[in-house]
């Protein structure tokens, strides 16, 4: 029996088998090793999940780069505008009205003698403040109802979805002039609350579509198969891996709702002066445009370019966190 076993190692040693067979387990090891470990874990020991690796791809990503680096600016001059911009929005000369460039006002002075570059940069806080509020109130209240109608269905489902359907039956802007021109507040909860009401109804089904897709899953049929209670079903289970849509669109709608609150404000029924914001200046440069052109295209240079910050860095969210782009 020893020699025979011997014969046995000796032909499998002739035929090459051993050696093919121990390339191949040193390959898979190196594979392993590569890909982060068994299960694609990363170098640390830490899973792999969609979270890390979105910020890996967001880190490499020169478009969020230079976006979030102008949020970042526009932040900390909505926090602090004093610090790079002297005197107070609200202080005017008249007999400044409508002068170019000058010592201590870089971008000139408007009809009313203010300075262009203080107002300017005192409407960032206007704008973000506006822009901030009114997509945290439109993700929670849309995610809140679109999560308890895709997850309970039925009548609650279809309610929801009427519901939806009557909200998106109605004009934005139209919507603004009849509900803002009756309110006398100078502040800009009213508008954000505007922007709440009419904006739920998209975050909704978005997030209603993609708690119906999650779901549908093995590890969610798993929990209730197990008896785990709908809450932290939904909670645990659902929620963290179906909230990567509901942060893209909210992401992006964040500069479409600054771009609304200047278009209201250009309309006059959105914040009112004394009210510091790019929408009000822009309103007021428009009849002496040719005779002061600085005064308009500052404050619309600043709102344009906070817009497209926002919604490139909501462009870059959405490739980092789709699945089908990797």
């Amino acid at each position: 029996m020893p020699e025979q076993s011997r014969e046995q190692d000796g032909a499998i040693a002739a035929t090459g088998m051993g050696g093919a067979m121990d390339l191949a387990a040193s390959e898979a090891t190196t594979l392993e090793r590569a890909s982060g470990g068994p299960g694609g874990a990363t170098d640390t020991g830490r899973p792999r999940s969609l979270w890390s690796d979105a910020w890996r791809d967001l880190r490499r990503n020169p478009v969020f780069l230079v976006s979030a680096l102008v949020i970042l600016f526009l932040v900390l001059i909505s926090l602090w505008p004093s610090a790079i911009a002297p005197g107070s929005p609200l202080s005017c000369d008249l007999a400044k009205a409508q002068d170019g460039p000058g010592p201590g006002a870089p971008f000139g002075y408007d009809g009313q003698g203010c300075n262009v570059y203080t107002r300017t940069v005192y409407g960032a806080r206007t704008s973000v403040t506006v822009g901030v509020c009114a997509t945290l109130g439109v993700a929670l209240l849309g995610s809140v109802l679109g999560a308890l109608a895709g997850f309970f269905g039925g009548v609650w489902d279809s309610v929801l979805s009427r519901g939806t359907d009557i909200f998106f039956a109605i004009p934005v802007v139209l919507g603004g002039l009849v509900l803002l021109s009756v309110v006398t507040s100078n502040t800009v909860w009213p508008v954000i609350g505007f922007m709440v009401l009419l904006g739920w109804p998209q975050i909704s089904r978005i997030a209603r579509g993609s708690v119906i897709t999650v779901q549908q899953n093995d590890y969610v049929q798993a929990a209730r198969a197990l008896g785990a209670s709908h809450s932290r079903i939904l909670l645990r289970h659902i929620a963290p891996n179906a909230v990567a849509p509901v942060i893209v669109v909210a992401t992006i709608a964040l500069g479409t709702y600054i771009a609304l609150e200047a278009t209201l404000s250009y309309l006059g029924v959105g914040l009112k002066p004394p009210s510091v914001s790019w929408g009000i200046d822009i309103s007021a440069a428009s009849p002496y445009v040719r005779n002061a052109p600085h005064a308009l295209l500052w404050p619309a240079g600043a709102l344009a370019v906070t817009v497209l910050a926002f919604i490139m860095l909501g462009d870059a969210v959405r490739d980092a966190l789709d699945p089908k782009l990797r």
